[in-house]
């Protein structure tokens, strides 16, 4: 069995939530053990959190280098496969190649990055989650994994620092 005690604190706005992240890093609580819960988007910089690592934009840049491909084969090398000489044009023509081109690529781009994004954010997840009612209300929860020797001093000081219950958490199903 794990030394480990799980407490939620709910704040009422970002400020407090904030200063409350910067003194539980400050006691030597890793930023691993702490998760923000929120029901509005929050950037990392706005929690003076460090970013979170992600494999999005490469997997955008995969699809748009597919994507860019398959419009020059389609573009330059079928054309190429059925001759037909059409007025004495090439046998490329320049402004449909571009659009050709143009769409392909951000087609493939699209398409990766909505699986990239898929796959990132572990959806469907059947896991237990913790999950606050207030949060639906514009509230802002810290979910804090600490020792169990830390817990009274951490409590003590989220109150101190706005907010308004610290109680102990438990994951249950939805």
């Amino acid at each position: 069995m794990t030394n480990d005690k799980s407490l939620l604190a709910v704040f009422a706005d970002l400020d407090p939530a904030a200063d409350a992240i910067a003194q539980l890093r400050a006691m030597g609580v890793h930023d691993d053990c702490m998760n923000v819960i929120s029901g509005i988007p929050v950037t990392e910089a706005m929690l003076g959190r460090p970013s979170q690592w992600t494999n999005v934009p490469r997997l955008a840049m995969g699809g748009a280098l597919l994507g860019f491909l398959a419009g020059a084969f389609l573009a330059f090398v079928s054309p190429n496969m059925y001759q037909i000489k059409v007025g004495g044009q090439g046998f490329v023509p320049g402004p449909p190649s571009v659009v050709i081109l143009f769409e392909l690529t951000m087609l493939g781009m699209l398409l990766s990055t909505f699986l990239g994004v898929f796959l990132d954010s572990t959806f469907p997840n059947y896991r237990p989650m913790q999950y606050v009612t207030e949060v639906s209300d514009g509230k802002i929860a810290i979910l804090i994994e600490c020792p169990q020797s830390d817990e009274i001093k951490i409590t003590d000081a989220l109150k101190k620092l706005g907010a308004e219950s610290v109680q102990p958490a438990e994951a249950q199903y939805l």
